[in-house]
């Protein structure tokens, strides 16, 4: 049987602090709205407020709703909207007013909550809702006045089991792939940046460089593509079958293997363009805005124009490519250049030196880093199922269309 009311009925709801607080170069997180993802919370670029302060703007004991507790659910409500985050014990920071908190009372569980604040229903409804035109917001009566469906208190926690059973199983292989990604990175490091390759007691050094080593440029050590975007005027361009990778595809991802893109296009799509098809396992780096985001694509695919591609050969194996493109984005960033915003282009990146090692030194490297990469885009992919898993059982589960017995019995298999 489930209950029907309006959200704010049934939870308290408030925002963040509505005055301007000193930052800090380090100290207690201050979330604003672009800490805010679909799948979580991103601390790659937080602001820092004083320990003084929040003690101060952020008080338990306060009439209004502040301060986020645990079991909150806390959402941004400009620009990135709609995408809820279950504060748990570990968490400790301050919102701005970007910020909402949602509190619900005794007969709503937390974490049911969390799963129906993400079904399509409540996105959907939120886009038709929300004000402004160039930058989306939500105000904290719009937020009241989203409908809330739900079962009885019993129901609800077996519902948000079953869920967080799927995210679990992603969390842990999330925590694989870091490991893996780290044991690879520190690979790269102790050969390639601290020069403590195989052999290199016996090597000779002159000015810094190994033996048999060379500096090239870019434009003569591997090859380097462009992208570009179809008319959006016709139709027949776009949703084919091409791989169409946009900046978003790269920072949105929780791991350095794209399987597919958001957006795709056709093949007259790809001819009319000058987006151009590169193979499996290209380098995939983002080159104006953000630069130096990097992806590795796990299928054929092109890219809009906020791309360099860079291809791998017989010489340069993938797995040494990626590490020394990641290595070297400072150097990136210091050659962007732009008013408009910062690019760095073709033609800066091809005149870029690059240290290549010994062809077999780089085999070595590729035989060792190879199988972990292979092991980061299997657990990657079974994330994606696990995802699908769960984001085809969340409608059903929250709307009761399936039965928790069935769903139960599943999750066992």
């Amino acid at each position: 049987m489930q209950s029907q009311e309006k959200l704010g009925n049934k939870c308290l709801v408030g925002d963040g602090a509505h005055i301007s607080i000193k930052r800090v170069t380090e100290g207690i997180p201050y979330l604003s709205s672009k800490n805010f993802k679909q799948e979580g919370i991103d601390l790659t670029s937080v602001n820092y407020i004083s320990e003084f302060d929040y003690q101060k703007y952020f008080k338990a004991s306060s009439k209004a709703l502040t301060k986020p507790m645990p079991g909150d659910l806390i959402l941004s409500i400009i620009g990135s909207i709609g995408a809820p985050y279950l504060v748990t014990e570990n968490d400790k920071f301050g919102i701005s007013s970007s910020v909402a908190i949602i509190r619900p009372d005794e007969e709503v569980d937390s974490h049911f909550l969390y799963y129906y604040l993400k079904t399509d229903a409540v996105q959907n409804y939120v886009d038709a809702i929300k004000g402004g035109s160039a930058q989306g917001f939500l105000s904290l009566e719009m937020i009241r006045s989203i409908p809330l469906n739900y079962p009885d208190k019993t129901a609800q926690e077996s519902i948000a089991s079953i869920l967080r059973f799927y995210d679990n199983l992603i969390e842990v292989n999330n925590q694989r792939i870091q490991s893996l990604e780290k044991t690879a990175r520190e690979l790269y490091k102790e050969w390639f940046v601290r020069m403590r390759f195989p052999g290199y007691k016996s090597t000779k050094f002159e000015k810094g460089i190994p033996d048999g080593w060379e500096i090239k440029k870019v434009s003569q050590a591997f090859d380097v593509v462009g992208g570009g975007t179809p008319s959006t005027d016709k139709e027949e361009y776009w949703n084919g079958t091409v791989n169409w990778f946009t900046p978003t595809d790269i920072t949105s991802s929780n791991g350095i293997f794209l399987e597919r893109s958001k957006s795709t296009i056709s093949e007259k799509g790809l001819k009319g363009s000058s987006a151009k098809l590169f193979p499996p396992y290209s380098i995939m780096m983002t080159s104006r805005a953000t630069i130096g985001a990097v992806g590795i694509n796990s299928s054929a695919g092109c890219t809009n124009q906020g791309f360099i591609t860079c291809l791998p050969n017989d010489r340069i194996p993938y797995t040494f490519l990626y590490h020394w493109i990641v290595s070297n984005k400072e150097t990136f960033e210091l050659l962007a250049s732009g008013s408009t915003f910062l690019e760095i282009t073709k033609g800066t990146f091809k005149k870029i030196n690059i240290l290549l090692p010994k062809k077999d030194i780089l085999n070595r490297f590729h035989i060792i880093v190879n199988p972990i990469f292979k092991q980061i885009e299997n657990l990657l992919q079974k994330n994606t199922q696990l995802n699908e898993i769960r984001d085809r059982l969340l409608p059903r589960l929250i709307s009761g269309k399936l039965k928790l017995k069935i769903a139960e019995e599943v999750q066992c298999l």
